[in-house]
C-alpha cells in the first residue's frame, strides 16, 4: 500500500494551486481532471469559504451552468451575493468558458461547482462540530 500523502495546510494548498488554470484545462483534458476535482476543488473551497460563500449559493450557480452554460453564468452580474467572491467566481468561469465551449465541459463545470459546495459544507460542519 502506498504511503499516505503528507498533510498540507490551507495556505499551502492555495499557494500551490492555480484554480483558474486547472478549471480551464480540467474541463477539456482528462489528464487535468483529477487535479481539478482534487486540489482545484479544495483550493476553490478554501478561497470561497474564507470569503463567507454559502454552499447553496454555489449549488445555485452550478444549476445555472448546467442549464445555460459556462459563458452564460460568467456573464451574470452577481453570480454570488457578495462582490469579492462574485468577482473571483466570474473570473474562473469566464476563463473556463473561453476554452471549454461544449455541453460536456458545462456538465463537468457544474459537477465541479457542486463538489466545491460540498467541500465548503464539510469544512463548516467540521468547524461547528456537527460533522
Amino acid at each position: 500500500m502506498p504511503p499516505a500523502p503528507d498533510s498540507r495546510t490551507d495556505d499551502e494548498v492555495l499557494a500551490a494551486t492555480d484554480v483558474a488554470v486547472l478549471l480551464r484545462y480540467g474541463l477539456t483534458q482528462d489528464a487535468f481532471r483529477t487535479a481539478l476535482f482534487g486540489d482545484g476543488a479544495v483550493a476553490a473551497a478554501v478561497t470561497l469559504d474564507r470569503l463567507g460563500v454559502l454552499p447553496r449559493s454555489l449549488v445555485f450557480v452550478a444549476e445555472i451552468v448546467r442549464s445555460g452554460g459556462l459563458a452564460y453564468a460568467a456573464e451574470l452580474p452577481e453570480p454570488l451575493p457578495s462582490p469579492e467572491p462574485a468577482a473571483i467566481l466570474r473570473d474562473w468561469l469566464s476563463g473556463a468558458a473561453q476554452t471549454a465551449g461544449t455541453p460536456e465541459a458545462d456538465t463537468w463545470a457544474a459537477r465541479w461547482l457542486a463538489a466545491v459546495a460540498e467541500i465548503i459544507a464539510l469544512r463548516r460542519a467540521t468547524r461547528e462540530g456537527t460533522a
